[in-house]
């Protein structure tokens, strides 16, 4: 079993990537090997509505034609992926920018227009994706659910399966002392990281055993 991670966050040492690398030890725990990939190492653009993926009998059907750095990580999901796990920040009430856009490269060329819709991945794979945001439980629930069920229904429509991992109240800056921080209180966000976060990456760490374990 192969699984892959990506990296939605510009910082490789952070919330995300921490929560990822957690996941992916729990994926390799029960024998999957595991490859993570930072989207910000790589040069690419999101889609760019060329349609060469939805050209019947063409080459690139229900494949992205595009040529740049995210091409190879395309092929081997394609070509090697059990499952993916995704990793991204909130911005702005939304997932990083970057993981916007590697996601529109993935799931719009093996999206076909049939009706109802229907894949043209190969198989069936899992899919799993973490979030870490500076809100609370409860502010999540009230800002970001639509999103999370709209991009939950696209990855199981076009892969089969997926589920979300949230890690809330997160803390944001290695030294609060350097910035103006009014709106949040930096030693309720200290208590919160040492106290809470291991356990966000307990389960982080079963997050990705558990999709190991399905994708078999």
């Amino acid at each position: 079993m192969t699984i892959f991670g990506i990296n939605g966050s510009p910082r490789k040492n952070w919330n995300t990537a921490t929560l990822l690398g957690k996941a992916l030890e729990g994926a390799a725990s029960k024998g999957a090997a595991t490859e993570l990939v930072h989207l910000y190492d790589l040069d690419f653009r999101g889609c760019i509505s060329c349609f060469a993926c939805k050209i019947i009998d063409g080459p690139s059907n229900g494949r992205c034609a595009m040529q740049d750095d995210l091409s190879p990580v395309l092929k081997k999901i394609e070509e090697e992926a059990d499952a993916i796990i995704l990793g991204s920040p909130i911005y702005f009430g939304s997932m990083s920018g970057e993981m916007r856009s590697f996601l529109e490269r993935l799931l719009f060329a093996p999206l076909v227009y049939s009706n109802p819709p229907r894949s043209a991945f190969p198989r069936k794979i899992r899919t799993g994706i973490i979030y870490t945001m500076n809100v609370t439980e409860e502010q999540c629930a009230e800002r970001y659910e639509t999103m999370f069920n709209a991009t939950e229904a696209t990855l199981r429509m076009v892969f089969g399966a997926a589920e979300t991992f949230c890690c809330y109240d997160t803390y944001q800056f290695p030294d609060y002392s350097k910035v103006v921080m009014e709106y949040m209180d930096p030693a309720k966000k200290a208590e919160r990281r040492q106290k809470m976060f291991p356990d966000d990456c307990r389960k982080a760490f079963e997050f990705g055993s558990r999709i190991a374990s399905q994708g078999k």
